[in-house]
């Protein structure tokens, strides 16, 4: 993947935790992206992760009941939204 300024691409992982319930799922899909603070809710532990957490990120996004992990696969346009994926990223 490049970026439109040439640059190599970077997926990028965030978390809403305002739509966090505490569910864990990604936690435990992708222990090394994902933790939970005392409160049981999302914290994202590293939101620039290699291609072997990559896919591990996606599946905790999908397996997210909240719908709260956003990953952006890097090739996004100059709004954001254009290379999200995970469930309905849209």
């Amino acid at each position: 993947m490049v970026s439109a300024a040439g640059r190599p691409a970077q997926p990028r992982v965030t978390a809403d935790r305002e739509l966090c319930i505490g569910a864990a799922q990604c936690a435990f899909a992708a222990p090394a992206v994902f933790d939970q603070d005392d409160d049981g809710y999302v914290v994202v532990l590293d939101g620039d992760p290699g291609s072997g957490e990559w896919e591990a990120a996606q599946e905790a996004a999908d397996l997210c009941p909240a719908q709260a992990i956003l990953l952006a696969d890097g090739a996004d346009g100059a709004d954001g939204a254009d290379g999200m994926v995970g469930m309905d990223a849209g």
